[in-house]
Order: C-alpha cells, then structure tokens, then sequence
C-alpha cells in the first residue's frame, strides 16, 4: 500500500512539470524560473531514487521517479534556452 501511495503522490506532483515545461517553452524567457529551485527538485528525485536503489525496494514507483526526474531535468535545457534567448534580446536592444 505504501508504494501505491507514494506513486500517487509522484504522479500529481509530476502532473505539473510537463505544464512547466509547455509553459516555459512557449514563454521564451528565463524570467520568473528559478534554476536553484529546479536543480533542488532534481536533486530530491535523484536522493528518491538512490533510496529505492540502496534499500532494494526497486518496483515501479522508480519508473515514475525517472520520468518526473526527466521532466524536470528538460526544465533544465529550456531554462538555458530561455537565458540565451533573453541575452540576445538584451544585444538587440543595446544596438
């Protein structure tokens, strides 16, 4: 039952990372995201996942793990993305 629970829990929380990612990608700006506050998420799913590795509880919750895990880690990418897009904004206005 734990483990039925604990994927629940993964897949609400999971549920908003690909409406961040739609939603910053579309944004085209950095502003407003916090890269600290994404690597922190990034950082708990890895710590989730080591404990299910090291107690030798591997069943499915790991796989809802890895895929909040790769969502948020594409937050990443856009997040670069975005920091670029708004440099290049900042040169074009200094011309």
């Amino acid at each position: 039952m734990g483990s039925i629970l604990e994927t629940v829990m993964l897949v609400c929380f999971g549920f908003s990372w690909p409406l961040n990612v739609i939603k910053a990608h579309r944004a085209r700006t950095a502003k407003g995201t916090s890269l600290p506050f994404i690597l922190l998420i990034i950082t708990g799913y890895i710590a989730g996942i080591s404990a299910k590795l090291v107690s030798g509880q591997v069943n499915y919750v790991l796989a809802a793990y890895i895929l909040n895990l790769t969502i948020v880690s594409i937050n990443v990418v856009i997040y670069f993305r975005n920091a670029s897009l708004d440099k290049q904004h900042a040169q074009e206005k200094e011309v």
